[in-house]
């Protein structure tokens, strides 16, 4: 049996953060593709450092999409953000921009031609993860991280809480007794903040109020230890500070660190992209096994080789919470969705430009929105799970 009473730690990181800066940027460039051409293919990198962006990768799409163009796009997301100080200001960034032509050997493995079905963009694996700590069938240490930088980003985008600045982290360890989450013992938070005087305290006044609000009430007691920027100053924030790139926060974007990752980044890639799309197809399919109360716990790994249509490998864990044998849960997940990348894309509708949203915050745990974003979040499987286990 699992451990029941335990400390759990998860982290998240702001619009704002670096990496993030870059993550958004590089999501912006596949919506701008797709929004154009809807099978297009972008692979988009981006670095960012003092003053600075550097975006380089491979993409086949509209021509219309220059470089001068995307360099328009980068800026609209750093002005989004909120990033106007000396040394890193979305007007006077240098933005190099190097993007060139998809590798005709991947797409021949990629592409649909005769009697082969369009394959996997590459070989990895992927794992989907649901669990009923939440309302949103998500661990409670990530979630609660993201809810707190959401809360605090609307207060500062609102004007409420103006003298914050745009690159902030979180960290929120939470206290497990029976197996269930039932509050926090130590809250971190370091937030850049725009006026040089202020000190530890002084931000821990202004964030205290919107952490407490993002939180279950009774969480934070009289023994809950909080670390507000311990530095004892945040001023020097974004790139500024510290060099971003896309796709070195994937804890972040899944599980904050409570169920395995596959490795491959999001951000940045198309949906033929299987890092990607079939890391939404198991987080889909987790999400919803557990919405049929098939089982309160579940871990699904998914496999791919590049240029194969169909996955290699599907494996479930229900980590004894099952109300389903595990095996007959494996071959009722394959008859419920086609996995091949072009099935993934066509149930979930991936080939929208849907991605830009995506880049802080999570990519999961998010509710569905009306134009398909967060389409992988949807329930609507429960009914054909429960039927082809029956």
């Amino acid at each position: 049996m699992s451990r029941q009473n335990y400390l759990f730690t998860s982290e998240s990181v702001s619009e704002g953060h670096p990496d993030k800066v870059c993550d958004r940027i590089s999501d912006a460039i596949v919506d701008a593709y797709l929004a154009v051409e809807p099978e297009a293919r972008v692979a988009c990198e981006t670095l960012a450092t003092t003053n600075r962006l550097v975006i380089a990768g491979e993409v086949r799409g509209p021509a219309t999409i220059t470089a001068d163009y995307v360099s328009h796009l980068a800026r609209l997301a750093i002005k989004d953000i909120g990033y106007e100080q000396d040394g890193f200001h979305w007007q006077d960034a240098d933005i190099e921009v190097l993007l060139h032509a998809q590798s005709s050997d991947i797409a021949q493995g990629v592409d649909a031609a005769g009697n082969k079905d369009e394959g996997a963009g590459d070989q990895g694996i992927m794992f989907g993860y649901a669990c009923r700590e939440t309302p949103e069938l998500m661990p409670a240490p990530i979630y609660y991280a993201h809810r707190i930088l959401k809360r605090l980003a609307l207060a500062r985008h609102s004007g409420e809480a103006a003298i914050l600045g745009p690159d902030a982290k979180s960290q929120v360890t939470v206290r497990y007794e029976n197996g269930q989450p039932v509050g926090v013992t130590q809250l971190v938070l370091s937030t850049q903040h725009l006026d040089e005087s202020l000190n530890s305290n002084d931000v821990r006044a202004i964030v205290e109020p919107y952490i407490r609000e993002s939180l279950p009430e009774g969480w934070i007691d009289a023994n809950t230890i909080w670390h507000v920027n311990p530095t004892g100053k945040f001023v020097i924030g974004g790139p500024d500070g510290d060099t971003g790139l896309t796709g070195r926060k994937i804890i972040v974007d899944t599980y904050g660190g409570a169920a395995p990752h596959g490795g491959g980044a999001f951000s940045g890639k198309d949906p033929t992209k299987v890092d990607r799309s079939a890391a939404y197809a198991a987080r889909y399919l987790a999400k919803n096994v557990v919405a049929a109360d098939l089982a309160d716990r579940i871990t699904i790994q998914l496999s791919y080789a590049i240029g194969v249509a169909q996955p290699l490998s599907l494996y479930v864990d229900t980590h004894g919470t099952g109300r389903v044998d595990e095996a007959r849960l494996e071959k009722a997940l394959l008859k419920v969705i086609d996995l091949s990348p072009r099935g993934i894309r066509e149930h979930l509708s991936l080939n929208r430009p849907i991605y830009a949203r995506t880049a802080a915050y999570g990519h999961f745990g998010r509710a569905p929105e009306a134009d398909g974003g967060f389409s992988w979040e949807r329930t609507d499987l429960i009914d054909a799970i429960r039927s082809s286990v029956a």
